[in-house]
């Protein structure tokens, strides 16, 4: 009854943010269950004087359940904070799994089980057993053959619809393993979630003797599970200990990509972290397997748990770092696909990649050209400290264009550079930012909006620091000989002291905002504005202001390789040009509404996600 005791307390100090009901299945119990309204309240309690055996006491018990999802909990298990809620947050969200598991842990902290792999002769492992729970391995939502019954949650309509567990596999074993099956056979996932933890005591319902007790129907009954599903399992399922890093996650079928960047993506903070966030989210979409490595390898939250209940597998902690050449050495043979992003962290991968993913496509997307924005930067501010820099980045970036199989850049310029310099074609324009829907946001009419122009850009990219503060010192003063009455928004992470000194009152150094008040900002502003003097690529701000329905003026280098885009976007040359483009704007209702319609128009046409899926797909085709 102890056991009994501590699960339900467990329970009731660890379950929050989710409405449930206990049920307790008492099989004829001889000890304090029989008074368990002694110890607890607010309790189901199942006892009717029969000893049906485990399996039978489940299926007799969940006719009294009353909730949209039936978790079945042995008695000998401690749930952890939070435990719950991910898994009816998975299930809420997605309809194709029909059925969830947790984490497993021994009491002294070592893994038990995350998820389980069936092998083709019915012998099956507990993934991780006696591992480290925290390995990046064992902590991403993924596919399994299995989740065991001692922390099992599935769809009650499914539940009613399978009729519960099998009564063949009586009194108990492999019950749980084939409702899996079942599941999986009536076209729903079977899903392991990480965050749901739980301590389970193994063996002490049963006991491990398997000759003696009711453990011994576990020998039996594995031979009535393989004669059940042996069609099943030699078409699906591996031989014992093989191709485990397919088997783990039932990904046999899927094309495995490996993604690299400098660290996990924070989409919130720049613009190229947004877009490599929105391809991994596509390429999860597109029903791939995701791995990411972060070159610094370092846990960033919240994203790195938000990859990974997407079901994305990503490298982190320091086993990791230390051990990634040998990691691509021993499962670099299963990717199909290689998508590096940045040139200072994809030159120390690109040797590596090329011996230990033999059938991988290649693929590198630089973001721009980084030497040519070096050179643009040393033209303009004659800084001859940025050659040697420049040289070595010129260097790097010619030997990934020549060595990957297709190279992505963002305009044609950049596009006709590598094919000149490789001699071949392989480079393609890759979407810096799409949206499902454009506009992404419902914004103000123009006569309720604020007299405000909003700047958006990381100032970790230092042509945004240039850019602003030129704006703020050149064209600003020219704007207040034709305007009065206006608020510049400044809007972006780590902002320095030389942006931070441009604060007055009517100029406004918000520095980094989350998503909410960012799409608030492009909804009640007038103007966006994009002053930016070097650089390369598509800037991806332009983009992101376009089909969020707010007007934009640019210098040129801020629409650069965005085609047609002249008859979209005021592009000012000067100063003076650039000032009175933003006042008419302002005061001219039409022409605004005008660049409102043309920017989403444009969006739609160029930046929609059905279109960069359709080009992905026939890259790696």
């Amino acid at each position: 009854f102890k056991l009994t005791y501590n699960c339900l307390k467990s329970i009731a100090d660890n379950t929050h943010g989710v409405d449930y009901e206990v049920i307790i299945a008492d099989d004829n119990s001889s000890d304090e269950t029989m008074r368990i309204f002694d110890y607890a309240l607010n309790l189901v309690h199942i006892r009717d004087g029969k000893n049906r055996g485990f399996l039978l006491n489940c299926n007799h018990a969940a006719e009294y359940a009353r909730g949209d999802y039936l978790l079945f909990l042995n008695n000998d298990t401690q749930v952890q904070p939070n435990w719950l809620k991910p898994m009816v947050d998975l299930m809420e969200r997605d309809e194709t799994v029909g059925m969830v598991g947790s984490k497993l842990l021994f009491p002294d902290g070592r893994l038990q089980e995350a998820g389980g792999i069936i092998w083709n002769d019915m012998t099956a492992w507990n993934f991780g057993r006696g591992d480290d729970p925290n390995l990046p391995q064992y902590n991403y939502v993924r596919d399994v053959d299995y989740v065991s019954g001692a922390s099992m949650m599935i769809r009650h309509n499914l539940w009613l619809e399978l009729k519960g567990f099998d009564p063949r596999f009586c009194p108990a074993y492999c019950e749980d393993t084939d409702l899996a099956f079942a599941v999986r056979d009536r076209g729903y996932r079977v899903v392991y979630h990480p965050k749901s933890v739980v301590v389970h005591f193994e063996g002490m319902s049963h006991g491990t003797d398997e000759n003696q007790g009711i453990k011994q129907y576990q020998v039996v009954n594995q031979k009535k599970f393989f004669q059940k599903w042996k069609k099943v399992l030699k078409r699906n399922h591996f031989p014992n200990g093989e191709d485990v890093f397919l088997a783990r996650d039932r990904s046999r079928y899927r094309k495995h990509i490996l993604v690299i960047d400098h660290y996990i993506p924070h989409f919130d903070q720049d613009a190229g972290s947004r877009t490599l966030w929105q391809y991994l989210d596509l390429f999860v979409e597109m029903g791939m397997q995701v791995t990411f490595i972060g070159d610094n390898f370092y846990p960033h939250e919240p994203y790195l748990s938000l990859l990974q209940e997407k079901g994305v597998e990503v490298l982190y902690g320091p086993e990791a770092h230390q051990n990634v050449m040998q990691w691509l050495d021993a499962h670099g043979r299963y990717f199909d696909v290689v998508f590096l992003s940045r040139p200072h962290i994809s030159i120390k991968y690109i040797d590596k990649l090329k011996t230990a993913c033999p059938q991988a496509k290649l693929l590198y997307y630089g973001h721009d050209l980084h030497h040519v924005s070096l050179r643009r930067r040393y033209e303009l501010t004659g800084d001859a400290s940025l050659l040697p820099e420049m040289k070595k980045m010129e260097q790097i970036e010619t030997k990934l264009f020549r060595e990957v199989d297709v190279a992505f850049m963002l305009n044609d310029d950049e596009i006709a550079f590598v094919n000149k310099l490789t001699g071949s074609n392989k480079c393609r324009r890759l979407k810096c930012f799409f949206y499902p829907e454009i506009p992404t946001v419902e914004g103000l009419p123009f006569n309720q909006r604020e007299n405000a122009m909003l700047f958006v850009g990381g100032f970790g990219h230092q042509p945004n620091v240039d850019g602003i503060v030129w704006f703020a010192n050149e064209v600003l003063p020219k704007l207040d000989n034709i305007l009065s009455g206006y608020t510049l928004y400044v809007a972006g992470s780590k902002p320095p002291e030389e942006v931070y000194a441009l604060e007055s009152e009517r100029i406004k150094i918000l520095g980094y905002v989350p998503d909410e008040e960012l799409m608030r900002l492009y909804a009640s502003c007038k103007v966006a504005v994009i002053p930016l003097r070097y650089g390369a690529g598509v800037k991806g701000k332009t983009v992101e202001a376009l089909c969020a329905g707010l007007p934009v003026v640019s210098t040129p280098i801020g629409v650069e390789g965005m085609p047609e885009i002249e008859k979209v976007v005021n592009v000012c040359r000067d100063p003076e040009a650039f000032a009175e483009s933003i006042a008419r704007l302002f005061r001219d209702m039409q022409a605004w509404g005008t660049s409102v319609f043309r920017g989403v128009e444009y969006g739609q046409q160029y930046f929609s996600k059905e279109s960069a899926r359709a080009e992905f797909l026939e890259v790696i085709s």
